[in-house]
């Protein structure tokens, strides 16, 4: 039985762009050597109600690119939720069939066998897309693709099936880490260094609807959008198509290198719209390097909760401008609370550098290694304070 991932982010239609249906089609491949693009697409002159324009031919790039992406194949399993007596509920059958199905205290004949009164496994299928990061099989690809995994396939782009394990995940931003388990000399692409600039050329490659290896152009439409799918949301929005199935595929700009990893699109039809959420590059290497190391992500933790700084917080408080984050509450015998942080301060700065926003203070903090030694600016009573303290570590998700 083939099952579809899938999950709502914004109130309607953001969709992960999801593990598409099995048994249509295989994606993306493998080759030997890195991927090192130096050269731009090259435009190709058309004609235009006599007007010359240039529109960029990404054949080059795919030709180099493509081997590297492939087809992630999950086998997951899941167990069955049951009702407080044990046994699944009788609300989801028919009122004409109910009679038939006994419960502990009811009338009817008693479900025999193994299966009365403990939670039972399922098991199911689900698909999506990766890449190679490294020659000796390293691949990233959407924690949500291989959530509950028991078993995971890579597929090339040459059909080659290969089995992988999973090292680590992080789902508070959706990444994992796989890894071919024979190993192996794999082609593969780099993540950028430099952040992509609005209405720059992008590429995405990736297995939509389980057909196999596909190729999506676009532009980058907007930076660090947050769609509320956690504290660290940053992310890139593309207008190239992306549809079930593209998670965990690569984004290209047109030097071959990955700017984001797929993973979310808005639409109320679940189809492409020509809104997409790819995770930055500079998020995915520090997640990718955190997972081969420890196999986990370790990040810093004060213990507040915060809420933004509005224009009429601002006012009331004495600040100039809206900015930082408003403490709500301070975690009794937390990092912050040790410090001095109280309810009602708000913090403006981390080691004399401005925060923007309660979003921008959560990742500053969550980029800390357990352990470091740090500052916080805080304004209280009309001025501000200084205090010192030792970074904490973040409770596990």
């Amino acid at each position: 039985m083939t099952t579809t991932t899938s999950r709502s982010i914004l109130k309607r239609g953001v969709l992960i762009a999801g593990a598409a249906t099995l048994g249509i089609g295989l994606a993306a491949g493998i080759a030997d050597g890195a991927l090192k693009l130096d050269h731009r697409a090259f435009a190709q002159p058309i004609q235009l109600s006599g007007v010359q324009t240039q529109l960029p031919s990404f054949a080059d790039i795919v030709e180099k690119v493509k081997p590297a992406v492939v087809s992630v194949r999950v086998k997951t399993q899941t167990v069955a939720a049951t009702d407080e007596d044990g046994q699944g509920s009788l609300d989801d059958l028919p009122p004409g069939l109910r009679r038939f199905f006994r419960q502990d205290g009811q009338d009817g004949p008693r479900q025999d066998g193994p299966r009365q009164g403990r939670p039972q496994p399922r098991q199911g299928m689900a698909q999506g897309s990766g890449f190679f990061v490294s020659q000796d099989g390293y691949v990233v690809t959407n924690n949500h693709v291989v959530e509950n995994a028991v078993e995971v396939q890579l597929v090339t782009d040459d059909g080659k099936t290969l089995e992988a394990k999973v090292v680590g995940t992080d789902p508070r931003t959706d990444l994992a880490l796989l890894k071919v388990k024979d190993g192996g000399n794999f082609q593969y692409v780099q993540l950028a260094s430099a952040k992509p600039r609005i209405g720059d050329w992008v590429l995405a490659v990736g297995n939509p609807f389980g057909l196999g290896g596909t190729v999506t152009a676009g532009i980058v439409s907007a930076q660090g959008r947050d769609i509320g799918s956690g504290p660290y949301d940053d992310y890139l929005q593309i207008d190239a198509p992306v549809n079930r199935g593209n998670s965990g595929g690569p984004t290209f700009n047109q030097q071959g290198q990955v700017i984001g990893v797929n993973t979310a699109i808005f639409s109320p039809s679940g189809g492409s719209v020509g809104i997409a959420f790819a995770i930055p590059s500079a998020t995915v290497e520090q997640v990718v390097d955190a997972l081969k190391k420890d196999g986990s992500v370790a990040r810093g933790f004060i213990g507040v909760q915060i809420q933004p700084v509005t224009s009429e917080v601002a006012d009331a408080i004495g600040l100039k401008e809206a900015r930082g984050a408003l403490v709500a509450s301070a975690e009794q015998n937390g990092p912050a609370a040790k410090a001095g942080v109280r309810r009602g301060d708000t913090i403006v700065a981390v080691n004399g550098e401005q925060v923007k926003d309660a979003r921008d203070l959560s990742r500053r903090i969550a980029k800390f290694a357990p352990g470091t030694k740090t500052s916080l600016t805080v304004w209280r009573d009309g001025k501000e304070r200084q205090l010192s303290f030792e970074v904490g570590r973040q409770p596990a998700a």
